[in-house]
């Protein structure tokens, strides 16, 4: 007696139709798990619900590629500032207030308007510890006023998580200029005597300025330490752009 073919169950039915899906999820480009469930009624729904997994993901993506912008604007800003301090500073040896006081409360505004209440308040920290860093080489005769308040600036508009960079960077380009500008005008030897005296006489004398190794002494190798800060800021800013 010929054999009859037996009908597929429901199950089966239920599985092939499972199969069938997923692969045309796969030629679609777009796999949602939500689109496994029972077939039929729910199917609207689970077309609705991938839609907003889509939208979601779309959105976190956008809200990184924004977080990536604004972590080197921040120090393109501080670069622009520092370069401008720096053309005074080469000019006329003083930096104006017309460019670092601005260029505070730019850094303030522009992480509140960015990053909110929380933001401005470490930007506004970050500004306070470079300045005090450096209102400490002022009181000592080894630094003007105007360096001290264009690194508050660079600092308060790159932002706390950049600060130690900047300390680092500027210290480092500081040292490289100073000795350049050593031996280009040959007194090397005599720069390091000097580091040696004032080492010694801030042993024992504190903060008091030396009284002949500071800026008011005419014969004092003085660097336009603006530069320094605009180096400083300069690495600082590519190192953030380009590690990731």
């Amino acid at each position: 007696m010929p054999r009859r073919d037996v009908p597929a169950t429901t199950s089966e039915f239920k599985a092939a139709d499972v199969s069938s899906r997923i692969a045309r999820s796969f030629r679609i480009g777009l796999v949602c798990p939500l689109s496994l469930r029972s077939p039929g009624r729910n199917e609207r729904m689970n077309v609705l619900l991938c839609s907003r997994l889509c939208k979601a993901n779309s959105a976190h993506r956008g809200h990184r590629m924004s977080n990536h912008i604004t972590e080197w604007l921040y120090p393109a800003v501080a670069l622009v500032c520092a370069l401008a301090g720096s053309v005074f500073d080469v000019r006329s040896r003083r930096i104006p207030n017309f460019i670092t006081l601005p260029g505070i409360l730019l850094g303030l505004l522009l992480h509140l308007m960015l990053g909110g209440w929380k933001q401005l308040g470490l930007a506004a920290l970050a500004g306070l510890i470079c300045g005090v860093l450096f209102l400490i080489f002022w009181l000592a005769g080894g630094m003007g006023a105007g360096d001290v308040k264009l690194m508050t600036a660079v600092a308060a508009i790159a932002g706390m998580p950049l600060v130690p960079w900047l300390l680092i960077l500027t210290a480092l380009a500081g040292g490289v200029m100073a000795l350049g500008l050593a031996l280009w005008r040959g007194r090397l030897r005599e720069t390091i005597r000097n580091v040696g005296a004032l080492a010694m006489h801030h042993r024992f004398e504190g903060l008091a300025p030396h009284p002949q190794l500071n800026l008011a002494n005419a014969r004092t190798l003085r660097l336009p330490y603006a530069l320094a800060v605009a180096a400083g800021t300069a690495t600082t800013l590519f190192l953030t752009a380009f590690q990731r």
